[in-house]
This record gives structure tokens, C-alpha cells and sequence, in this order.
């Protein structure tokens, strides 16, 4: 699980600064916090560290989603392009700013295929959120230049990608706007929290202001007493996150180079199975190696390799049959119930009829069947991953 495996003592030290001052809120009381800013630290070091001007720390990466599309003012009759394969976070807070997503298809990359978003897009079709799944890189490149064809914002949801790169740049900070997420299941954890990353300051007040009830933040006025320029809510980051991710921001590298490594002793063993396919990276070199991605030509051999791995205590995900991170799956999603009991924003006239339809994403129902993937570790012991060959080579047996 990542970050989570090297919790230790740089983050207890990093969590006592916060205990000893007894301020734990993300603004005020700045005598007392006795120079103590782990959240504003935090932000600070990680826009240093995804090469972008300004970062935000948010309460979690649906959060980050969320503020994001309202600084980007994205909202009632606009329509979002994204993936079939995602986290439904993605697809929550386009609703929840009162947007429709609209699903696109993947392509072999298990990201969003750029050469079905024309096919996806309409008179109102606003902006695109790239995910970059599993670790690795979408083909960024092209989104890019087909959203800048169609003059579409873009939203990159990163949550899974931490410290991923593509050619060179870190993912996150290709679009106007990047998230990531730092749950417990995430490349590096504060348990729950989110960061916003831009290089527009414009983009950066209306997030900044409206995570924090629209707070100015003028430092030269108390708290109560500065300015607001727009309506916002609380999505504040507190000082124990600020405190953990700036722990675990520094063992970042540490943990993907661990990754790597066992990555790679987990898929020479997979590499002789006749028939057997890796995922395409567009850019292995910037893979952060959360995880191995493999196909075989047939779903039902896929379902029987995957029970023969079981059977050998290896465990992977095929997505298809996955009910969070597959759309045609989200059964609550496709009879549109959301909180309201109207079913806002689906019902609001201002916006168009969107349907679901697997038929319109062919290669994802193709692919995401034929697809296992499996999770790698930090600590992967030799023991371990001799035993996860020997079940790996047993397994293939069966084919």
C-alpha cells in the first residue's frame, strides 16, 4: 500500500511539532502556532515538486475534484469528458458542481483514449478529465493538443499517479488544473486529504478562496476580518495532514524506486507465458509502478488464470467486474440517484440527456475483460517474491 508501508518515526516528529503548539486549524493564530505552517509547508513543497507554481491542500482528491471544476467554473448545462475507467469520484464531482459527465472510451494505456474525445464532444461540452490510472501516464501529449483543438479545459485526476511522469513532466501539471489524492491507499497517505496543483494564479484565488468559505487570506488582517470575493464551503487541509504529507513527500522517490524494482521481478515471471500482453506505458520511464497491468487474448482464459492465481494466493483485479471503479457497473449512477431526491443535476432542464451505454465503449469492455491487475508493494521480502514466481509459473500450468 505504498506510502502507507513506511509510516514511521519522520512522521511521528512531524505530527509532535503539530501537538506541541496545540494549533491544529490550516489558518490563524499565528503567535501561537510558534512558526509552525505544516499545510502551508506542505503545499510549498509539493508545487516544488510537481514543477508547478501553486498548490492547494484540500480534505481528499474528490474534494481537489470538486474545488477544481468550480475554479474552472464548470457548473449547470456544462458537460465534462471522462474515462469509463476511474474511481466514481471523477463522476461525483462534475454532479455535485451540477455538470454531466459524459463517458468516453480507454485505450490501451487503460486511460482515456484522446481519439474518442471528439466523438464525445457537444455544443456544451466544457472540459476533459484525463485519469491516469494505475500509476502510469495517460497519452497526455495528445489529450492535450485535442483539447486545445476543441478549446476544452483540462482537469487532470491524478489521484492514482502521484510522482508519475510523461516525458520528462510530472503528471498533474500538463492541464490548467491538477489533482491528487493522498487516502490511505494512495503512493504517499495523510490518511484522507487532496492537493490542487496550477500555474494560473487566477485559477489558484477561486480555488484557494473557495475551499475556505471565501476567505481573502490577507495575512496582514485578522481572520474575521478580511475580504471575501466569492461564496465558498470548507474543504481546508488540516495541520496533522499538512504534517504527514510533508513526511511522506520526502520518501516519495524511495517508495517508487522500490516499486520499480519489484515490479520488474514480478513481470519477468509473467513475460514467458505464451499469448500474455503488458499494458501499454506510453512513457515507461515516468511509471510510478503502483501497479502491474496484463492481458491474455480471450476473457474466459482470463477468468481462469485469474482463479489459478487465487488458487496460488496472488491476488488481481479484473475491472470489469470491479463496482467502484467501472461505470457500467455503478448501478446507483446509471438510475441517476444522487442525494437529491429529484435527481439533480440529471433532471435539471439546463441539461442535456446523456446515456451510459457499454456499446459506446468497446475497447474498455474488451480490454478491461481481459485484463488482470495486481498491486505491488514497497516491502517485498525475496521470500515473497519467490513465492509469487513459483505461484506465477504454477498458475501458467493451467493455460
Amino acid at each position: 500500500m505504498a506510502g502507507a508501508e513506511l509510516i514511521g518515526k519522520e512522521e511521528c516528529k512531524e505530527v509532535m511539532d503539530v501537538l506541541r503548539t496545540g494549533i491544529f486549524a490550516r489558518y490563524s493564530f499565528d503567535k501561537e502556532r510558534q512558526g509552525i505552517w505544516k499545510v502551508r509547508d506542505f503545499e510549498k513543497a509539493f508545487a516544488k515538486y510537481f514543477g508547478s507554481t501553486y498548490a492547494l491542500g484540500v480534505t481528499s482528491g474528490s474534494a481537489a475534484i470538486k474545488v477544481a471544476l468550480t475554479a474552472l467554473d464548470v457548473g449547470p448545462g456544462d458537460e465534462v469528458i471522462c474515462p469509463a475507467f476511474t474511481f466514481m469520484a471523477t463522476y461525483e464531482a462534475v454532479l455535485e458542481v451540477g455538470g454531466i459527465p459524459v463517458m468516453a472510451d480507454i485505450d490501451d494505456t487503460l486511460n482515456l483514449d484522446p481519439d474518442d474525445i471528439p466523438n464525445k464532444i457537444t455544443p456544451r461540452t466544457k472540459a476533459v478529465i484525463p485519469v491516469h490510472m494505475c500509476g502510469a501516464p495517460a497519452r497526455i501529449d495528445k489529450i492535450m493538443k485535442v483539447a486545445k483543438k476543441h478549446k476544452l479545459l483540462v482537469l487532470e485526476d491524478n489521484a492514482q499517479g502521484c510522482g508519475s511522469s510523461y516525458k520528462g513532466q510530472m503528471l498533474g501539471s500538463f492541464g490548467h488544473m491538477g489533482i491528487f489524492s493522498f487516502d490511505h491507499y494512495k503512493t504517499i497517505t495523510t490518511g484522507e486529504g487532496g492537493m490542487i496543483i496550477t500555474n494560473d494564479l487566477d485559477l489558484y484565488h477561486r480555488a484557494e478562496w473557495y475551499h475556505d468559505h471565501g476567505h481573502d487570506h490577507l495575512s496582514t488582517v485578522h481572520r474575521a476580518l478580511d475580504g471575501r470575493t466569492i461564496l465558498g464551503f470548507n474543504y481546508r487541509m488540516n495541520e496533522f495532514q499538512g504534517a504527514l504529507g510533508l513526511a511522506q513527500l520526502r520518501k516519495l522517490k524511495k517508495v517508487i524506486s522500490a516499486q520499480r524494482k519489484n515490479k520488474a521481478a514480478i513481470k519477468e515471471a509473467f513475460a514467458t507465458i505464451p499469448g500474455l500482453k503488458f499494458r501499454l506505458i506510453p512513457d515507461p520511464e515516468g511509471d510510478s509502478a503502483t501497479f502491474l497491468a496484463f492481458n491474455l487474448p480471450a476473457e474466459k482464459k482470463t477468468q481462469a488464470f485469474q482463479k489459478a492465481l487465487k488458487a496460488e494466493g496472488i491476488d488481481t483485479v479484473r475491472f470489469k467486474d470491479n463496482f467502484w471503479h467501472y461505470v457500467p457497473n455503478w448501478e446507483h449512477f446509471l438510475a441517476k440517484s444522487t442525494a437529491n431526491s429529484l435527481k439533480n443535476p440529471f433532471s435539471d432542464p439546463r441539461n442535456r440527456k446523456v446515456t451510459y451505454s457499454r456499446k459506446s465503449i468497446p475497447h474498455a469492455e474488451d480490454l478491461l475483460g481481459r485484463t488482470l491487475i495486481m498491486g505491488i508493494n514497497v516491502k517485498m521480502p525475496a521470500a515473497k517474491l519467490k513465492a509469487i514466481r513459483k505461484g506465477i509459473a504454477n498458475a501458467a500450468k493451467t493455460l
